[in-house]
């Protein structure tokens, strides 16, 4: 276990290019909240109209040995995952294979009878779970959750991943998918919003469809014409080292926590049986930002078409109905003017948000702190990377780092 209190020396890295004022505050922003325990280390990187404004790095990604922080760290992205679902669904959608308002059953038929739960009482659902009702994170399908029956029992089908991680016989994407449809529902499909394990279903669901791994269709359709080559549900020996270690709080300062939070190995060291949609990737900046470029260039890349320009329009717009966007304002407040569509956040009225955004503006980030957001209007990316459990002290600077950039760059 290793553990820190404060930082006191670095060799920083910041690349000049044009915006010396943006880079420095983006820096100070970094160093303070790292000098104050709040993450081990953390990299940024900000594009616009295609050319990198800013690259930022400070502190560590692995305290005990005195590694820091640098432009190839790779980092689990964990619910960063979401938002290359999504496109891998659209693809699939753009080429007539898979219809968004087709019930689930329709491709997987152990999803043809669900049950609906609530405070104990257990009756047959009487909608069916669509396709889109996954994309939307309206289907009723829980994350592991006591408070309610249908969470406790998706506890029990991730501890039963997390059993068989490390045996001859670990739990597939396609038995997982198998396993959840024996999960109460916690509403009826498309009656409200809430965060689960949709998109873990619909990796299944892109398997069915394409008739190969998950992983599969992504290095083909994704990955190998994005050049992204640190991208993957791995992280292969020659690249290990680059692995940024994971890192949550303690009475005695930061200490790496080898978690295999949500049936993920932590060392990702062997592809996985369990390709999960929802937060099994790990990346680095550079490689994510490929993928952002692509979606801003309306699908395309270097020339290569990789979606068509009307995939990423529906792909990147909302798609809760208004009850609905207050249920995610509940569950996280910093999000009040975004509504929630596709298995991203996008900006729908900039006047009630709590941080510079844009209406338009879409992303998402993930349970270790990594956060990605495009800003169409003005054509801004910007990527964050760093590994603390359950974002923490995360989540604020990198909304302090948005609004540096949207206040320099917008």
């Amino acid at each position: 276990m290793s553990r820190i209190l404060k930082y006191s020396h670095f060799n920083a890295i910041i690349n000049y290019k044009d915006s010396d004022s943006m880079k420095n505050k983006i820096y100070d922003t970094l160093k303070r909240c790292v000098d104050n325990g709040g993450v081990a280390g953390a990299n940024v990187l900000v594009i616009k109209d295609g050319a990198e404004k800013a690259y930022c790095q400070y502190g560590y990604r692995d305290i005990e040995n005195k590694v820091q922080m640098s432009r190839d760290t790779i980092f689990r992205l964990y619910s960063q995952t979401k938002p290359v679902t999504a496109a891998a669904v659209m693809l699939l959608v753009s080429q007539g294979k898979l219809d968004l308002g087709a019930w689930l059953s329709d491709y997987m038929p152990e999803y043809d009878k669900s049950f609906v739960n609530i405070d104990g009482k257990r009756y047959p659902a009487h909608k069916h779970i669509t396709v889109r009702d996954l994309m939307n994170m309206t289907s009723g399908i829980p994350y592991p959750d006591g408070s309610t029956e249908g969470g406790r029992q998706s506890g029990t089908v991730f501890r039963k991943v997390s059993e068989r991680l490390y045996t001859d016989a670990p739990i597939s994407t396609n038995e997982f998918a198998k396993m959840m449809s024996e999960v109460d529902l916690c509403f009826e499909p498309g009656e409200r919003f809430m965060y689960g394990a949709s998109a873990d279903i619909l990796g299944a669901l892109v398997e069915r469809i394409s008739g190969i791994s998950f992983r599969d269709f992504l290095m083909e359709n994704f990955f190998a014409p994005l050049e992204m080559a640190d991208t993957d549900f791995y992280v292969p020996k020659g690249k290990s080292s680059r692995l940024a270690k994971v890192y949550n709080y303690s009475p005695e300062g930061l200490v790496e926590t080898r978690t295999d939070h949500l049936g993920l190995i932590y060392d990702r060291d062997v592809i996985p049986a369990f390709q999960s949609g929802g937060a099994g990737l790990c990346s680095t900046l550079d490689d994510y930002s490929k993928f952002a470029s692509m979606l801003l260039n309306g699908g395309t890349y270097k020339g290569k078409k990789i979606m068509s320009e009307q995939a990423v329009k529906f792909l990147t717009h909302g798609g809760l109905a208004h009850k609905q966007k207050s249920q995610l304002w509940e569950g996280w407040g910093w999000m009040t003017g975004y509504t929630y569509g596709n298995l991203m956040r996008v900006c729908d009225d900039e006047s009630l948000t709590s941080l510079m955004s844009s209406k338009g503006e879409y992303g998402w980030d993930g349970w270790l702190g990594t956060f990605f957001s495009n800003e169409p209007s003005h054509s801004i990316t910007l990527l964050f990377g760093t590994q603390q459990v359950g974002v923490g002290q995360a989540g604020t600077l990198v909304r302090q780092i948005k609004n540096i950039v949207m206040s320099e760059l917008a």
